[in-house]
């Protein structure tokens, strides 16, 4: 084993192609492979593309043995920058592993390799009158291993959980190049330390997740929605409470601030013409017979605090027509700004609005633009911090990142947490110590050495 080298990205060429062949190696990747959806970019030395899980062993053998890094990458939609060779390295990227290796429909769970998308995977489960849960924004294009490896969300969150409540169990190869098998297939399970779920939000940091047994549950047979708008956030945020505190447990609910919704209103069915008004999206699944009546008491709440338009959610395409909205948001963003960075923040949900009520504070304070939108029924916020067009940019870079470490700050005054489904990646390693006691962070920095004692997996990403 070598742990400090300079890499001979000749030899490494080589003897990659000898592992994977010629078409399994990259040795002048730009993009894809430059960039997440993440501000950062850097290009890799190589990109290795593996099929099976005895190459991805191999490669990490040879990592080992040459001393050189290797980053872990799904499909790139990560938004920190987790899965970019920033001081180079080989990203090895596990696109071509994509088999669903086992849908058990009496046993009630999934084996699928780490490249499987997830949609592909929620739509094969579907197809046997079958429910994986999570459900985060980028599921069309994002790989099962790389939810996996950010413990990934979604709007779902609110009544089942994010993905690490769904991982039974994982394959894994190690710094060292072993393959292990962690965990279980069973719903139950507590035999010897918990390396699944570990391994789950680790980010590529411990070791390289090639499969994945993940639990599943039965198909809701329904799923009815709303939209309301209502006049202003907090009218939006004693909605929920309201909701929640009178019994109802909705699959989703998202909000969108004024911001937000000044720049897709012309999407909704209906003119909204006050200034500051707020949008809840309200979704319950179930029984029909159940749900129906359910959502007309959801909408009777929603009035009763103030809701000044209502779109019914009650069909497939009226849905969809409410999700456009809600999905249009971040592209409109991007449009509106010349520079933006995502944060993830989650307060208690009893917090939301008085936070966003101090986000003009942020703004004026730092010369931003601030929009925020998310996930009302957990408390995780999606703050996009952007930087105005008409402003400098050699200006703005330092006035950025103070805004996120201010607004990082108060969100842990609140009582929250500086990331909920994004990770920490690069983005967020220099807030960790604002988060993490010194005690934990030299326990969770030796766990790291035990398991990567060369610093070869993901190196400086997560922490400091």
């Amino acid at each position: 084993m070598t742990c400090t080298t300079t890499p001979d990205l000749d030899r490494i060429a080589e003897e990659l192609t000898a592992i994977l062949g010629p078409q399994g190696v990259l040795t002048a990747p730009g993009e894809p492979y430059d960039r997440d959806s993440s501000p950062f970019t850097a290009a890799p030395d190589i990109v290795a593309l593996p099929e099976t899980t005895e190459q991805v062993s191999r490669i990490v053998r040879l990592a080992s043995r040459l001393g050189f890094a290797l980053i872990p990458r799904g499909a790139g939609t990560g938004t920190a920058g987790g899965c970019l060779p920033l001081s180079g390295g080989v990203v090895i990227s596990l696109e071509r592993m994509k088999r669903i290796i086992t849908l058990d429909t009496r046993s009630l769970y999934a084996h699928v390799e780490a490249g499987v998308i997830t949609g592909e995977l929620r739509d094969a489960a579907a197809g046997q009158g079958l429910f994986f849960p999570p459900d985060p924004a980028s599921l069309d294009t994002s790989t099962i291993g790389g939810n996996v490896a950010t413990n990934a969300g979604g709007p779902a969150c609110v009544k089942y959980g994010v993905m690490r409540d769904y991982v039974l169990g994982v394959e894994a190869v190690m710094p060292d190049g072993e393959v292990i098998q962690a965990g279980v297939r069973t719903r139950k399970g507590v035999v010897g330390y918990d390396m699944a779920h570990l391994l789950t939000g680790s980010e590529g940091t411990l070791g390289i997740i090639t499969s994945v047994y993940l639990k599943l549950i039965p198909l809701p047979p329904a799923t009815v929605g709303l939209a309301a708008v209502f006049p202003s956030l907090p009218d939006a945020m004693r909605t929920v409470a309201a909701v929640l505190g009178r019994g109802h447990l909705p699959s989703a609910i998202e909000f969108l601030d004024h911001k937000c919704l000044g720049l897709v209103g012309d999407k909704l069915p209906f003119s909204v013409e006050d200034k500051s008004a707020s949008l809840l999206i309200i979704e319950l699944d179930g029984r029909t017979e159940a749900i129906t009546p359910e959502i007309d008491m959801v909408a009777a709440i929603c009035t009763e605090h103030g809701a000044t338009h209502l779109m019914p959610g009650g069909t497939r395409k009226e849905r969809d027509t409410i999700w456009n909205v809600r999905r249009e948001v971040s592209t409109r963003i991007r449009e509106h700004a010349a520079r933006s960075f995502s944060e993830d923040v989650v307060v208690p949900i009893g917090s939301i609005a008085s936070f966003i009520a101090e986000v003009p504070d942020f703004e004026n304070r730092f010369g931003l633009d601030i929009f925020a939108f998310g996930h009302a029924g957990d408390g995780n916020i999606h703050l996009i911090l952007t930087v105005p067009r008409a402003a400098r940019p050699d200006t703005q870079a330092p006035r950025l990142e103070d805004g996120i470490e201010a607004v990082a700050r108060r969100v842990l005054e609140l009582g929250g947490t500086i990331s909920g489904e994004h990770g920490v990646g690069e983005a967020k390693k220099h807030l960790l110590p604002l988060e993490i006691a010194p005690a934990s962070l030299r326990l969770q920095r030796g766990i790291k050495q035990l398991f990567d004692p060369c610093n070869i997996m993901n190196p400086g990403k997560v922490f400091p």
